[in-house]
């Protein structure tokens, strides 16, 4: 029990710790409100949301002052507290998630279509390398064909040059006999001189392309929006002249890297009701530092607020000793104060420095309140010759005379009214 001058130092404390627990019973609720909000409407949302946040303040007060059916209320307060703790939860990691997924949502499709265009890449790097042989091998034989003819009779190992040698000799097969075999410009030089010029331009498409991916490489960055990046890029990887990359390289048709969809790239449940869901599924399978912090600010928020409550419950609703002194003192009609007054002016001294109370100096208020002293082992009833006594603790007399210092004024009126 807390000396009165104690309780009184002690009083702007524990009118701080109400206040913070009320304010952050506040934070709590707000959060609570805006997860319930996801699959209720605001209405019934807002309801629920006080009752919880009420029910778990009014709970966490009666469980620090009050010994009856503890059991029951930490149950009460076990099942509240986790209603509360999840739609927190919930609230605050939508709150994170509104400003963190779309950034990673954005980096994950960047890194995507940088894969893309370095596959891309790649593969008009091979095809670029081989245009350029067909190019300067078709404009030898164009200038050999010039000088020597009969270039297009002869097989070649290079799949492409191959089938144009073999498309300038169906060509030149189709004019019969106009045009002579051999040296000069006939219709064998004009088609290799043609097919020359078809593999430069197509040298310099595939080229092109390459230098149109690195621009898009290098000016493209992960934080610009999903529709712009997919944007910018299909612009880029659209005009690729896959035909004249597949003739190049001459292997078969080249697999193109796979553009990411637009669908799968952008945050669709955000503020949505799979939410809950979502959180505690991420949560419980790859949590990750967002996810845990989100979780022990709303865990941490209510076990604050019970601590607060608890601990300054007892101090707003009185000591025991105090509340047993003013139900004793409505026995006698009595007000607190003077009741004690009255019991304090019945002590006298023990052997030992004790102090004492004759029991036939008690009324019944005070023998009540003496019986429920000795219950709680402040206070013992001695049988003496002289007749019964009731001795009290130390502590608890000095508690008793320290709650007259303040006097109030029923006690001022009595001591008036006595004069």
């Amino acid at each position: 029990m807390l000396p009165a001058s104690a309780q009184q130092n002690a009083s702007p404390l524990v009118r701080g710790l109400f206040v913070a627990s009320a304010m952050l019973a506040v934070v709590s609720w707000y959060t609570t409100f805006e997860g319930m909000s996801l699959y209720l409407s605001r209405w019934f949302a807002l309801l629920a949301s006080l009752g919880v946040q009420a029910a778990l303040l009014f709970v966490a007060w009666l469980i620090g002052f009050s010994r009856a059916r503890r059991a029951q209320l930490i149950v009460v307060y076990g099942i509240t507290a986790l209603v509360s703790v999840a739609f927190s939860y919930v609230s605050l990691y939508r709150w994170f998630s509104e400003r963190e997924r779309p950034a990673v949502i954005r980096r994950q499709l960047y890194d995507q279509l940088s894969e893309a265009a370095a596959k891309a890449d790649s593969t008009l790097a091979a095809a670029a390398i081989e245009a350029r042989k067909h190019t300067l091998a078709l404009e030898e034989m164009t200038a050999a064909e010039k000088q020597h003819g009969h270039i297009s009779k002869a097989p070649d190992a290079d799949p492409y040059l191959n089938r144009v040698r073999e498309a300038v000799a169906r060509e030149a097969g189709g004019v019969g006999g106009a045009y002579r075999e051999g040296s000069g410009a006939g219709v064998r030089y004009t088609a290799f001189e043609r097919h020359a010029r078809l593999a430069r331009e197509s040298q310099q498409s595939i080229e092109a392309s390459r230098a149109t991916i690195a621009t898009w490489r290098a000016s493209t960055k992960p934080d610009e929006p999903a529709e712009k990046q997919l944007r910018t890029f299909h612009a880029t990887f659209d005009s690729v002249p896959w035909a004249e990359v597949n003739d190049a390289l001459h292997s078969g048709k080249q697999e193109r890297p796979e553009v990411p969809a637009l669908a799968a790239n952008v945050d669709q449940t955000s503020g949505g009701q799979e939410e809950l869901l979502l959180a505690f599924s991420e949560l419980l399978a790859a949590p990750t530092p967002r996810h845990a912090f989100s979780f022990l600010l709303a865990a941490f928020i209510d076990i604050i607020i019970f601590l607060l409550a608890y601990a300054s419950g007892p101090h707003l609703a009185g000591s025991p000793e105090g509340r047993l002194s003013a139900a004793a003192a409505a026995l006698d009609s009595l007000d607190g104060q003077v009741f004690t007054r009255d019991l304090l002016r019945k002590v006298s001294a023990a052997p030992g420095g004790l102090a004492r109370v004759n029991q036939r100096d008690l009324s019944s208020g005070e023998q009540q309140f003496l019986l429920l002293l000795t219950a709680r082992g402040q206070a013992t009833q001695v049988d003496d010759p002289e007749g019964v006594y009731w001795l009290l603790d130390g502590e608890t007399h000095g508690a008793l005379l320290e709650s007259l210092a303040d006097r109030g004024l029923p006690l001022r009126a009595s001591r008036a009214a006595t004069a």
